[in-house]
């Protein structure tokens, strides 16, 4: 007896937001944003139409980019990746002479 399962289109949905971002990406751009924000809003000498426009300008690629990550992986397991390859690479070195 041969029995047929159906995947539905929406299943890789499960634990993402919008059905787009992983509630990993997030966190991480929520925490990458947030200071950003405070200190556009309470440092900026501008006037409130100003702030608001520099801030925009600063914080929507810089949560956008949170959110999406480095080649759809979030940027803490980028990094990680990143600095265990930085670690472990080896230089080659050319030491001059031939047979």
């Amino acid at each position: 007896m041969n029995e047929t399962y159906y995947i539905p289109a929406n299943f890789t949905d499960a634990g993402r937001v919008m059905g787009l971002f992983e509630l990993r990406n997030l966190v991480e751009a929520v925490i990458l944003v947030l200071p950003v924000l405070y200190f556009c809003l309470v440092l900026l000498p501008l006037e409130l139409t100003a702030k608001i426009t520099v801030t925009l300008i600063i914080v929507v690629p810089l949560g956008g980019f949170g959110l999406i990550g480095v080649r759809d992986d979030s940027l803490t397991r980028w990094l990680a990746a990143w600095l265990r390859w930085r670690r472990a690479r080896r230089l080659m070195t050319y030491r001059g002479g031939t047979k």
